[in-house]
């Protein structure tokens, strides 16, 4: 996300769609405002720009006002863009200056001057310029001038935001986290510093962190002990929060922010952290001395742990299991956060592929709790999952890849969904880009598919071309595949289909298990509300020939062993007619190695049929063979095709029924 701190360095911006507002609290009324705004930019080829204000208007206008109380500090209001996907923050210093500028003036030298937009997404009352002259209809009127279009968020949409902002001040001053959190669609969040103390929760077995609040005006919950979470690097931690003036001590006149990290032990002063409420547990009291403080806190303390532990009503046991071979790299930087996971019935595992870079002894030395599966030798993805899996008897397996960022709920609503479908046999998260976090991920997306032809892409990504995530797939659907980057699968269904099949060894095995999984008339899902981040081509690059001449090979073999046999001869020449433009496509583009693993792939084929056609009749002998036009997540033509003559490169553009959500 980019961030234009002033406006005296703006790019130029180009057909840029543009919002104006405070945006306190940054809440789910809000969330649609800037929704709409991204998919308008995604469908006129535009870049999305959020324009907001710093300080509060109301901090000029109002100078005496000493009754305002903010939701969001600026840097927390960022970070929320940020995690929506916004492209583009434009922050206005708010002066009187600037709010005496007549209104035309508004239009033609701050918006358009400065924007060039092609769109203005504006509130049906939204009133702008000196004495508040400007609105809706003023901007419309300019619209043809300046070739640009106002699209107005309708009456309704404005009132529920307005409502919404206060009643979330309500909440948060009633105590009511819970209903406020619901309001704001996340947890209500206070930022700041440590700072030192007195160190008196040392003396009484309650170590405690003191925030120092980044901003004044922020807004504070009454007084009282709350569960909540501290982020510290990254890493996220339970505990309960404090918020009051310690009567108990010395019954001071400024408020005291204080955190108790469940199970920590480090120094952790001068450090940013990043706390969000989540349940009250009482309001502040004095206590007499302090032993009887101490008693209340460890029942607070039990609280707490209570409300973690139960919060998520699901009992279901899960394994987290990441398959790890010479990752120590990605281990130190994304094991972390599995810590970080919410999901209170949850083991972790690492199956080791027999790495020689000390992944395991680090594994060992920091997280002495994730249990160790450590292989003789490197059996590839396929391989490595069965052997590994073998002994784990948890009900789900959550198969992760080292270089992916897991995010704290990922597993709570691919659980429930799995539990309250018992013919769901495995779900997928949305997969989104590590490195570019407003883009879906090639290796997932949102959701795998196969065209007639068999060849796999995804919801969000289609060949190589990858979108944005502007939540246009927001929806869970039944999908073809699962991903093996991040995927639930249930264990006994599993063992049930007998695992991957070990040949394939890595790449497209997952789309064969899940071949197996949908002739056995199970369901494989989409869980967008579910989202992790991933590196991507962090074992072998997407571009390496010898992922390439997996990917071809196994996408055949896998079309061997399950195409009815009307279908087979057909597509297999087709197939081998589009591989032979493929292998010439490479040629022209000077990667001749890239063409020679297709090749290998076609011959490693023609070597191995009979091994192959044993395959084919095991499967005949276990499942009733389906066309592919009778499976879930396929699409009735072929994707090379509608890519390459028919301009169809987003999987809208493929699925027109696909809900908008």
């Amino acid at each position: 996300m980019n961030i234009y701190r002033g406006l005296s360095a703006l790019p130029e911006f180009k057909n840029s769609v543009i919002t104006i507002g405070s945006f306190d609290g940054v809440h789910q009324g809000h969330y649609k405002i800037l929704k709409r705004l991204q998919q308008l930019a995604e469908a006129s080829d535009g870049v999305d720009v959020v324009i907001t204000f710093h300080p509060h208007p109301r901090e000029i206008v109002y100078p005496k006002d000493n009754d305002l109380r903010i939701l969001t500090t600026l840097d927390e209001k960022l970070e929320y863009f940020r995690k929506a996907g916004v492209s583009n923050v434009v922050i206005v210093p708010f002066t009187i200056e600037f709010s005496q500028q007549p209104a035309v003036q508004y239009i033609e030298q701050f918006l358009v001057a400065r924007f060039n937009p092609g769109y203005v997404v504006i509130g049906y009352d939204h009133q702008f310029g000196f004495n508040r002259a400007g609105n809706v209809h003023l901007l419309e009127m300019y619209s043809r001038k300046h070739n640009y279009q106002v699209v107005r968020i309708e009456e309704e949409e404005i009132k529920n935001i307005t409502i919404s902002s206060t009643k979330i001040r309500r909440a948060l001053q009633a105590n009511d986290i819970e209903y406020a959190n619901k309001l704001l669609g996340h947890p209500y969040l206070i930022r700041g510093r440590v700072v030192t103390g007195n160190r008196l929760g040392h003396h009484i077995g309650f170590p405690t962190a003191n925030v120092e609040i980044a901003d004044t005006k922020k807004l504070l919950p009454a007084d009282g002990i709350f569960a909540a979470t501290a982020t510290i690097g990254g890493i996220e931690y339970k505990g309960m929060l404090y918020i009051g003036l310690r009567p108990s001590i010395d019954a001071e006149e400024e408020h005291r922010v204080q955190m108790h990290l469940f199970d920590f032990n480090r120094q952790i002063y001068d450090q940013d952290v990043s706390i969000e409420l989540f349940k009250f547990i009482r309001p502040d009291r004095k206590f007499p001395n302090m032993e009887e403080l101490k008693v209340a806190m460890e029942a607070d303390e039990l609280a707490v742990r209570e409300y973690f532990l139960t919060k998520d009503q699901n009992t279901a046991e899960v394994a987290t299991v990441i398959l790890n071979y010479n990752g120590k790299s990605f281990l130190e930087r994304f094991f972390p956060f599995f810590d970080s996971n919410r999901f209170s019935k949850q083991t972790t595992y690492l199956i080791d592929n027999a790495s020689s870079d000390g992944s395991v002894k680090w594994v060992k030395a920091n997280f002495p709790d994730v249990q160790c599966i450590t292989l003789t030798e490197n059996h590839g993805y396929a391989g490595g999952y069965n052997e590994g899996l073998a002994d784990i008897k948890e009900k789900y397996l959550a198969l992760v890849n080292s270089d992916i960022e897991i995010t704290p709920e990922w597993l709570t609503p691919i659980i429930d969904m799995m539990e309250a479908d018992e013919r769901i046999a495995a779900v997928q998260p949305k997969i989104l880009s590590e490195t570019r976090r407003t883009y879906f991920e090639y290796a997932g997306a949102a959701g795998g598919y196969m065209d007639l032809l068999g060849y796999p892409f995804c919801r969000g990504r289609i060949l190589h071309n990858v979108e944005r995530d502007t939540h246009q797939y927001q929806s869970n659907e039944p999908i073809f595949w699962a991903s093996g980057a991040a995927m639930v699968i249930r264990n006994d269904v599993f063992q049930q289909m007998g695992g991957f099949d070990a040949d394939y060894f890595a790449h497209q095995e997952e789309i064969d298990l899940a071949w197996r999984v949908l002739l056995s008339n199970y369901k494989i899902m989409v869980c967008p509300d579910s989202v992790v981040y991933h590196v991507g081509g962090g074992t072998m690059s997407y571009s390496s020939p010898q992922k390439i001449y997996l990917n071809f090979r196994n996408n055949l073999i896998t079309l061997i062993k399950y195409l009815p046999g009307a279908d087979l001869l057909p597509v297999l020449l087709t197939r081998w007619f589009l591989d032979t433009l493929a292998g010439i496509r490479f040629i022209l583009k000077f990667e001749l190695a890239n063409t020679l693993a297709i090749v290998r792939a076609h011959f490693y084929i023609y070597g191995h049929l009979g091994a192959i056609i044993r395959k084919r009749k095991k499967v005949s002998a276990s499942y009733t063979r389906r066309s592919l036009r009778q499976l879930p997540g396929v699409y009735s033509g072929s994707i090379i095709f509608a890519y390459y003559l028919q301009w169809k490169h987003k999987f809208s553009d493929l699925f027109r029924h696909e809900k908008q959500s």
